[in-house]
């Protein structure tokens, strides 16, 4: 945009060093300056008289100033006595007395803002929020008499002297001076039918509205903008991906995977058929299918995936599953060896734990086309992996890979039909903006006769009864998984670690007992071999981190214990929760919550006993989302992820659905200005 994209240079009072400051802050452009919305306001609207100004409120009084006094000693302060014809009052900073005495001279108009005392039976203000009017008064007063933003400080700014009436004062100088030349992008048509404000007036609006209905609905309008421009660079790849050439299509299975699901134990779900015929029907076209599959844990989504592999391998081509972890990519190897063996399909692994002769081997099998069933990790993506006609790409737990690990296995192949999993539950407002150019394939639907999960949550000291319910659990033939958030102690944050807990559970809680160990730390040959052992049921109790959290798949597990849950997300401890259960046997959850004393604690355990009540996904991760943000929701921040200034999710839902809509509007009706050009929307920064 015309000017915001100009360095903060630009405004008085910001020199190099200020500049430094304010971009360490992230804000580097009069763009960014403006985007950045306050924290929160003060409405300082409310002035009175002196006489009338109650003790103890927030008001605003403007008075003349008949004394200034500097009081000496080691710690100066600054004394001002001022009036308004109905009272007199006293105003005292106690700190920067010096460089405040030379603001106030005697006869001056001031407008005050601040917390009314008595000092000796007259009213008085303490560090007041302060500013010089003329004697007509200050109808706009930048820090009193007003809605007053307040925005997020750092200690860097703070250090350079920039406080909140120095920032404000510089968003003030950047409206006045750029405001005016922003062009609106939205017709008259289209803000009446989204009853949305005009542009300049929102950037305006968003600082210093004249109430807090205002401030909200500047801010709609740009939070419309900016999903407004994500949606629209979504449509637009979507557009490029269908019109860049033909994708290779892929008849419908009418022999392997009918065989397949002839062999199946069980019925499919009236989702996985719905869902296995939307993939058949993408790949069947020829136009490049790119879908994201997301389902609760234990939906069914690998069944969907063998299908879809199937049907690109009945059609001549190679495929290619990546998985997060070394675990995963095995289990689904393995799972695949005895769903297929029987077809004549044998799949090929690779991961980065194998021995250098099986590696050569595989890596032949699938530079000669002779692999056409390949289950591997990150080592998918490397150089030396080649494929012979790569026609299917199915990446398991995509948020777990970064953008350009996953594109790198794509471009493995030429053109390949690309399918995305995800066991995560995704709100769709996320849904929509992360991943509004795939098409969206939703299992929202368990097997039949699958039990509930039963969740509990329980405080530390119950943490002897936890786990003689677990030795009740194993003496009956069960296993079990102990989850810790950390490896080592961290004395700092008061949490236990996996390595003593695995100790303690040997020593006192479950002697006896045979215990594994799983954590990040392990070479992948030890974690295989620790997972193959409880697999094969040779240990019952599995003490892990979070490594275990998808895809781990053993049906005699049914009890899931959580040690600090009260340091996982909602979603995180879903997809724990549904580790336990996948048999035939009622399945546990137990959180042990190590605080509780504390008001954080205490908002921590109400959303705890969320988890306990609520057994659906989906709606878990809304709750997530609302609680911790879009940037946290996987608890991790992603390369390439998103970054929403302006717009709040899942709050702001509807403006999503709308910008969504209205992209798909420009992109088949172009708006253009008077003189015929098009109008191109962007984000305000």
């Amino acid at each position: 945009m015309p000017g915001l994209e100009e360095p903060l240079t630009v405004l008085r009072g910001v020199g190099a060093r200020r500049a430094e400051a304010l971009a360490e802050a992230g804000i580097r452009t009069v763009g960014d300056l403006l985007c950045l919305l306050p924290r929160r306001y003060l409405d300082r609207r409310r002035q009175l008289p002196v006489a009338e100004a109650p003790v103890g409120e927030v008001v605003t009084l403007v008075v003349r100033v008949e004394e200034v006094r500097l009081l000496g000693g080691p710690r100066s302060r600054l004394l001002l006595t001022g009036s308004d014809g109905t009272a007199r009052i006293s105003c005292v900073w106690f700190h920067g007395g010096r460089f405040l005495q030379d603001q106030f001279h005697e006869g001056d108009l001031v407008a005050l803002s601040g917390r009314v005392e008595r000092y000796q039976g007259q009213p008085q203000l303490i560090h007041p929020e302060h500013e010089v009017v003329s004697t007509a008064g200050d109808p706009q007063g930048l820090h009193t008499g007003a809605v007053v933003p307040l925005y997020a400080s750092t200690a860097g700014l703070e250090e350079r002297g920039l406080r909140h009436r120095g920032f404000r004062a510089l968003v003030r100088q950047a409206l006045e001076t750029w405001v005016p030349r922003v062009p609106e992008d939205l017709s008259v048509e289209c803000r009446a039918r989204l009853g949305l404000m005009g542009r300049a007036d929102s950037l305006w609006k968003v600082h210093f509205p004249a109430d807090l209905a205002e401030a909200e609905q500047a801010r709609r309008r740009l939070a419309f903008d900016e999903l407004l421009d994500l949606q629209l660079r979504l449509a637009r790849a979507r557009q490029e991906r269908q019109g860049a050439g033909s994708g290779t299509a892929l008849p419908v299975s009418t022999r392997l995977v009918p065989a397949f699901l002839r062999r199946l134990p069980f019925p499919l779900t009236d989702g996985q058929q719905r869902v296995i015929a939307e993939i058949s029907a993408d790949l069947a076209r020829p136009v490049v299918m790119q879908r994201l599959l997301q389902g609760d844990v234990g939906s069914g989504k690998t069944v969907v995936a063998i299908g879809a592999l199937l049907t690109a391998v009945e059609a001549g081509v190679q495929t290619a599953l990546m998985a997060p972890t070394e675990i995963l990519a095995e289990q689904h190897h393995g799972l695949m060896q005895r769903l297929l063996g029987p077809l004549g399909e044998e799949p090929v692994l690779l991961v980065g734990g194998q021995g250098a002769a099986v590696r050569r081997q595989a890596l032949a099998a699938i530079a000669g086309g002779q692999a056409r069933l390949v289950v591997g990790t990150h080592a998918l993506i490397e150089p030396e992996v080649r494929f012979r006609r790569l026609g299917l790409v199915v990446v398991d737990e995509q948020h777990r890979f970064g953008v350009a690990q996953r594109t790198a296995l794509y471009q493995k192949g030429e053109r390949p039909h690309l399918l995305v999993m995800t066991a995560t539950p995704i709100p769709r407002t996320l849904a929509l903006t992360l991943y509004g150019d795939l098409d969206l394939s939703v299992l929202d639907e368990q097997p039949p006769g699958r039990l509930p999960v039963r969740t509990a949550l329980r405080p530390i000291q119950r943490r002897p009864a936890i786990f003689a319910f677990v030795a009740d659990q194993l003496r009956a033939g069960r296993q079990a998984y102990v989850v810790y958030p950390f490896v080592d102690e961290s004395a700092q944050a008061d949490l236990g670690s996996v390595l003593a807990g695995a100790e303690e559970l040997r020593s006192s809680l479950l002697p006896g007992v045979p215990i594994g160990l799983l954590h990040g730390r392990l070479r992948s040959d030890e974690k295989a071999a620790v997972m193959r052992e409880f697999a094969a049921g040779q240990l019952q109790v599995l003490v892990s981190t979070t490594v275990i959290e998808v895809g781990v798949d053993v049906p005699n597990a049914t009890v899931m214990v959580v040690e600090h849950a009260e340091r996982f997300g909602l979603a995180q401890l879903h997809q724990l929760r549904g580790r336990v259960g996948r048999g035939p046997h009622q399945g546990y959850c137990i959180l042990v919550q190590h605080r509780h004393d504390q008001e954080a604690d205490r908002a921590a355990r109400e959303r705890l006993e969320i988890l306990c009540r609520v057994t659906d996904g989906f709606m878990l991760a809304e709750e997530d989302l609302r609680r911790r943000g879009p940037g946290e929701f996987f608890g991790l921040r992603q390369a390439g992820g998103l970054e929403l200034r302006l717009a709040r999710l899942p709050e702001d839902r509807g403006l999503l659905e709308a910008a969504r809509d209205e992209a798909a509007r420009i992109l088949v009706e172009p708006a253009k200005d008077k003189d015929g050009d098009l109008v191109r929307p962007r984000a305000p920064g």
